[in-house]
């Protein structure tokens, strides 16, 4: 039984410490795949985000998958509702 605590253990402090890093490397990710994006689309884009991860944090208690998730679709939206007059 003591094995199997020590293994959770280690798996909980391994999630602590991994998380941040894979947060802040799909949050580059995320930035680099903006570079093309103007800046009525990019402002679209990052309100629809905020607006998204705090609609899914009320609705899931500060949940963070559904915070992450709320953010992902808000933002689609807020880039896919954005005409820009400049391309066409």
């Amino acid at each position: 039984m003591k094995t199997t605590q020590r293994w959770a253990s280690q798996i909980a402090h391994l999630s602590r410490s991994v998380g941040p890093v894979l947060v802040g490397a799909a949050l580059l990710g995320t930035l680099a795949g903006c570079g093309s994006m103007t800046p009525r689309e990019s402002r679209n884009t990052a309100v629809g985000a905020g607006v998204g991860a705090l609609g899914g944090a009320l609705i899931s208690g500060g949940d963070l998958g559904t915070t992450v998730g709320g953010a992902v679709v808000g933002g689609v939206i807020g880039n896919v509702v954005t005409d820009d007059r400049n391309r066409r």
